[in-house]
Order: structure tokens, then sequence, then C-alpha cells
């Protein structure tokens, strides 16, 4: 399985309904919080270009929206 690493942050409601899915449905994935982690907040805008999350990352690619990483960790993993 491929690396996938979840940028977010505690108070985001959006980055809240990922993590409640990924607590029902564990995947192996690294977990980030932008507001905690500067470094991680520039990885992110490094890699996707901006620092919106939830911003799951896989293949290199960023992949952004709540429902989208949903249904791709859905269909994915």
């Amino acid at each position: 399985m491929e690396s996938l690493t979840l940028y977010y942050f505690e108070s985001c409601p959006y980055c809240q309904k990922v993590l409640h899915y990924l607590e029902e449905h564990p995947v192996p994935i690294e977990k980030k919080d932008i507001r905690k982690d500067p470094a991680a907040r520039n990885e992110l805008i490094q890699i996707g270009g901006k620092p919106q999350v939830p911003c799951l990352i896989h293949d290199g690619k960023a992949l952004y929206e709540s429902d989208d990483i949903i249904v791709w960790l859905k269909y994915n993993t």
C-alpha cells in the first residue's frame, strides 16, 4: 500500500468529518496537524500549492474536500 498523509487541524469541521471516518475505518495513515506543526503547513503548501485542509496526499498528489477524501479512502484502501 502506498504512503498516505492527511493534513488537518483539530477545529476544522471538515477535517473532523475525515477523522471520524478514519476512527470507524482504520487505515494506516500519517496525520499532520498544520496548526501545531509549522513544518507540516510548509510541506502542504509545497506539495499542494495552498494551506487548505483537509488534504490527503497520495502518490505525491493532493486531494482536497472531505467528501472526496472519504470516497477515495473507501475505494482505494
